[in-house]
């Protein structure tokens, strides 16, 4: 660990924004899934959920997403409206991209709230049922003939409306992690091989330095 790598690994955490996430409703082509992680780690969201595709996996990641699976965690649920719930219940407003009666610009709304963005498969979409259970439904005005973005690249203009938003409100200049966690996640990025170890064994991480090294 070089007190370079170190610095880049606590400079991107004290950005990361946990009250920022999507949910992906059985996205089940691997180049999509992977594109909406590296988007979800260049706009600082620190932890994706997905529900699986029906195939009973996650679409396996591959060279589009640049790595991001490693910075970029993701939490999987049973089904799409236990999980609109359940982050309901966390405080997340969830904005489903979703053509309805209801629908607004996505532009709209308020992405300094903790949010999180529903996503559909490209074939086919949001499930009424989340869509309904959702704070909003949200979609990007097209022009065109075709009615409809790529899920990758709607997760994208969607989650860069967010870091917009957010950035003019100066929520990634200060620090969104507690201390203890941005700790945590720091040994996790630094040394992911020897984490591994002390949570199998069951003990708390060392100490690092300022320049990434451990305290002995």
């Amino acid at each position: 660990m070089t007190p370079e790598r170190y610095e880049k690994i606590l400079r991107v955490l004290r950005r990361r924004q946990p009250t920022l996430t999507v949910l992906m409703d059985e996205v089940n082509k691997p180049h999509n899934f992977s594109a909406i992680l590296r988007t979800c780690d260049a706009v600082g969201v620190l932890t994706a959920h997905a529900v699986p595709p029906k195939s009973g996996a996650l679409p396996t990641f591959d060279a589009t997403s640049g790595s991001a699976h490693k910075w970029v965690a993701v939490q999987t649920h049973s089904d799409a409206l236990t999980a609109v719930r359940t982050l309901q219940a966390e405080g997340m407003q969830v904005l489903a991209t979703h053509l309805s009666q209801r629908s607004v610009d996505y532009r709209e709304a308020d992405y300094t709230r903790p949010t999180c963005i529903l996503l559909g498969a490209e074939k086919w979409g949001v499930s009424d049922e989340a869509a309904d259970a959702a704070d909003a439904n949200i979609v990007i005005p097209m022009f065109g003939m075709v009615q409809s973005l790529n899920v990758s690249v709607a997760a994208a203009t969607i989650l860069f409306e967010a870091q917009r938003q957010r950035l003019r409100a100066g929520m990634y200049g200060t620090p969104q992690l507690a201390p203890h966690d941005l700790h945590r996640l720091a040994f996790e990025w630094a040394y992911p091989d020897l984490a591994a170890g002390y949570r199998e064994r069951g003990e708390p991480y060392p100490a690092l330095d300022e320049a990434g090294q451990i305290v002995r």
